[in-house]
């Protein structure tokens, strides 16, 4: 059986460079936004802020969710409707899910040759307005070795 010769748009399309996949911070900021839509039981929105670098890079992603969404994360979580006062702590579980959602958005990307030092995003729901922020490690390698950690034991 004789192959069919390819026609100039099957060769152009063979040849053009696979599509350019969306950036960590544009992954992650729709993961967030769906990770904690479903968690909090309410409709989250999160946009990517211009980051400061950070002094020193973590071995691994520090989180850096500010006083408003861990009261309400605490909040929701509890059953709560009403976010009112301020937690003195981050919960655990908060910290889970977005190490959750950010080993999930690295591992699914194909391999990345720059990691940005930090991300940052604005976090609105109903009526809270909150600030979350993520300090990354230099290596892509430590990212991948400490995503693949996340997923195993999570």
């Amino acid at each position: 059986m004789r192959l069919l010769e390819l026609t100039p748009a099957e060769i152009a399309f063979l040849a053009a460079p696979p599509p350019a996949s969306d950036s960590l911070q544009v992954r992650l900021t729709r993961k967030l936004a769906a990770t904690l839509t479903a968690r909090l039981r309410l409709p989250v929105h999160a946009m990517a802020q211009p980051s400061a670098a950070p002094v020193d890079a973590p071995a691994s992603p520090k989180w850096q969710p500010d006083a408003a969404l861990a009261t309400m994360w605490l909040t929701r979580r509890l059953g709560g409707q009403r976010v009112m006062g301020v937690t003195s702590f981050v919960p655990h579980t908060l910290i889970h899910t977005l190490d959750a959602a950010l080993a999930e958005s690295w591992l699914d990307a194909a391999a990345q040759a720059w990691l940005p030092s930090a991300l940052v995003w604005q976090i609105t729901a109903a009526r809270t307005q909150a600030t979350l922020a993520v300090n990354l490690p230099h290596h892509t390698s430590d990212m991948t070795r400490w995503a693949r950690g996340v997923i195993r034991h999570g």
